[in-house]
């Protein structure tokens, strides 16, 4: 009986051997993965601190600027010293980024139309010339339209008036 006992002595511990190694494997691969995830998921506070390091960024609407009878361009008589006739034609866009803001510009044309071309016709040929002036003409256009949007819908909602096109003669 001596001889029967100590095989099954040995069949028995080769399973808890088994089992042991088994279960040493599954911790192990478990707490890599355990440690894996630690190390290389970021932590809520560094997702909060990316989420409003980067405000998340609409796509650009553009809207023309035309006049009720659908001309895509402003022409106005400007001012010289020369006393003569010169001409501005300009295509006008607003930059924004919120649909209902491009909804507002077009519900109230009339009015930015109407502002836009007395700005228009009270600017100097020669100041125009320049790329300072043209550019201080694009900002009293923005201001002008970001006031008339912020009585209208309570806020600026362009953030610029763009010239696609202008001409002067």
């Amino acid at each position: 009986m001596a001889d029967n006992e100590a095989p099954e002595e040995g069949k028995g511990s080769k399973k808890k051997l088994i089992i042991l190694i088994v279960l040493g494997a599954v911790l192990l691969l478990g707490g890599g993965a355990g440690a894996a995830y630690f190390f290389l998921m970021p932590g809520e506070e560094e997702a909060a601190a990316e989420a409003s390091a980067e405000p998340v960024q609409r796509e650009a609407i553009y809207t023309k600027i035309r006049t009720l009878e659908g001309k895509p361009s402003f022409v106005a008589t400007l001012q010289s010293a020369d006393n003569k006739r010169h001409y501005m034609q300009a295509f006008v866009e607003a930059k924004s980024r919120d649909p209902l803001v491009d909804e507002a510009l077009k519900k109230h044309m009339p009015l930015i139309v109407s502002r836009l071309n007395a700005l228009f016709s009270t600017q100097n040929f020669e100041e125009l010339q320049s790329i300072e002036g043209k550019k201080a003409l694009r900002a009293e256009a923005t201001a002008m339209v970001q006031s008339i949007m912020q009585d209208k819908m309570g806020q600026p909602g362009i953030e610029t008036i763009l010239f696609t096109n202008l001409v002067m003669q």
